[in-house]
């Protein structure tokens, strides 16, 4: 790399000022961690947006997504941001899914009161993208392992089963969103009137959520870098720095 890369991670927005909270707090610990300037930025509904941040300064940059799974803003919104960007950007495949998130949902429903061999149900916010289906049951298969039990999966829009087609009386929710908003604001009432006897909390400004952003930043760099093999990136204008 001729320059220094900036950190930018891409949250998708939402209206509620804590759950914008949850991406800066993130990108702070992941920039501190990794001695990088980190900017948080945002698809849609909040300030600054990805393509405004990346349309400013000339520095290269690693695009760290912070969502869960496949969907349209993978795969459309985002890869144009990066294309319109005038200085080098690469970017990193969705968080999940990923054991470093499943060990956040497991400390989530312990904190919410579920007991490991708990009847669990891993809500997702969904997608009506038929490529986000593999990783929403990856997700739920890293969770079965990790909890000692079978996970089942529900989605609160676009395509996959609705709460009450899925959930048992007595059964804990685990929410599988990374910030509290309409969603999650949404999954508790749902899963409560469902008949759920636990419902956990967002993942939220998680310490291994914070890992993941490290790992994923530093492949980045080294794939930049030309230091051996990387996970799938998509590449800026100039395919790489």
């Amino acid at each position: 790399m001729t320059r220094e890369p900036r950190l930018v991670t891409v949250a998708h927005g939402t209206r509620h000022r804590s759950g914008n909270a949850v991406a800066a707090e993130l990108t702070a610990a992941a920039g501190e961690r990794l001695g990088m300037e980190a900017v948080a930025s945002y698809v849609e509904l909040h300030d600054p947006l990805l393509t405004d941040v990346l349309a400013t300064g000339d520095r290269p940059a690693v695009v760290v997504p912070l969502l869960l799974s496949t969907g349209y803003h993978v795969r459309h919104d985002l890869p144009a941001a990066l294309a319109a960007a005038p200085a080098p950007a690469v970017m990193a495949p969705p968080l999940g899914p990923h054991p470093l998130l499943t060990a956040a949902l497991v400390e989530r429903l312990v904190e919410a009161g579920a007991q490991p061999g708990h009847g669990v149900v891993l809500l997702a916010a969904g997608s009506t993208d038929p490529a986000a289906d593999a990783d929403l049951q990856g997700a739920v298969d890293l969770l079965s392992s990790a909890w000692g039990a079978p996970a089942r999966l529900a989605t609160l829009t676009g395509r996959g089963a609705r709460l009450p087609e899925v959930v048992r009386a007595g059964d804990a929710v685990v929410p599988y969103l990374l910030a509290p908003g309409y969603f999650a604001a949404k999954a508790r009432e749902q899963a409560l009137a469902a008949g759920a006897g636990v419902v956990a909390d967002v993942i939220g400004p998680h310490p291994r959520v914070v890992d993941l952003i490290v790992e994923r930043a530093r492949t980045l760099v080294a794939h930049a870098s030309g230091a051996g093999p990387a996970r799938p990136v998509m590449k800026g204008p100039r395919g790489g720095y």
